[in-house]
């Protein structure tokens, strides 16, 4: 099976690269023969400074980084790993997470705001995408605390809202849907529109235009508005964390009524 897939990317390799478009290059991933990868995304609102630690030792592309970094994905072995997220001098831990890494997955570790506190999340995406699909992938973690159960739509532009069901139902917070070890939800290229309503209500608490790009993955990340919005219940924003953004770090989404 090993040597098939080897074959296997040998064969498509360049019709793939030409259609990846400049994305994050998953090939070996689709083909699980990649080493897992990890990465941090820091989405706590005037949070601390933190720094991602992997079986003890600082990951140095994720070294005392602040709110709305995100790393790109790093390499781990497989089998059991430790990461923990503490301050810089890592006399502080915000959480800690084991997981047992698999050939070809994915996984994000979310810092965001607990009850009272730091906290982590941790996300495991399998990354079963087709071979040829240029499709874009599309999850979605509840980071708010002040928007506790929410549905999400990613509709084309002047959709009756009333007249569709939610592509992420009852998101309820510091959870993801799709749900840890699941896949991302599967999306076409476009322009889109972003809404979020309280979950099982039509009434849009936020909303925004965006373009997803053919093969783009990105984890949408609703927070609290900033100041006094952080204390106003359903008073939001997003984040989007981009697998591919060399920048490290997130484009943050304000609402556009």
């Amino acid at each position: 099976m090993k040597l098939l897939k080897l074959l296997l990317l040998g064969i498509v390799s360049a019709t793939l690269l030409s259609a990846c478009g400049g994305g994050d290059d998953d090939i070996d991933d689709r083909l699980d023969i990649a080493d897992p990868k990890v990465r941090l995304v820091h989405a706590i609102p005037a949070g601390p400074n933190v720094t991602i630690y992997r079986n003890g030792a600082a990951v140095a592309d994720a070294t005392d980084v602040g709110y709305k970094f995100a790393s790109q994905y790093f390499d781990v072995d497989s089998g059991q790993t430790e990461l923990a997220v503490k301050s810089p001098d890592g006399t502080t831990s915000y959480g800690a997470v084991a997981l047992d890494a698999k050939r070809g997955d994915k996984y994000t570790a979310v810092a965001l705001i607990g009850d009272g506190a730091a906290d982590v999340l941790l996300i495991e995406d399998p990354y079963n995408k087709g071979i040829t699909s240029d499709d874009a992938r599309v999850r979605v973690v509840n980071a708010a605390f002040n928007a506790q159960n929410i549905d999400v739509y990613l509709t084309a532009p002047g959709v009756d809202i009333n007249t569709v069901s939610p592509d992420f139902a009852a998101v309820t917070y510091k959870t993801a849907n799709p749900s840890s070890g699941n896949d991302s939800k599967e999306l076409e290229g476009g322009d889109y529109l972003l809404r979020i309503t309280t979950a099982g209500s039509k009434t849009v608490i936020f909303q925004s235009t965006v373009t997803l790009a053919k093969n783009a993955d990105w984890l949408l990340l609703p927070i609290p508005a900033d100041g006094i919005g952080a204390l106003v219940p359903e008073s939001i924003k997003v984040l989007v964390a981009k697998s591919d953004d060399a920048s490290k770090a997130t484009l943050e989404l304000v609402n556009t009524p």
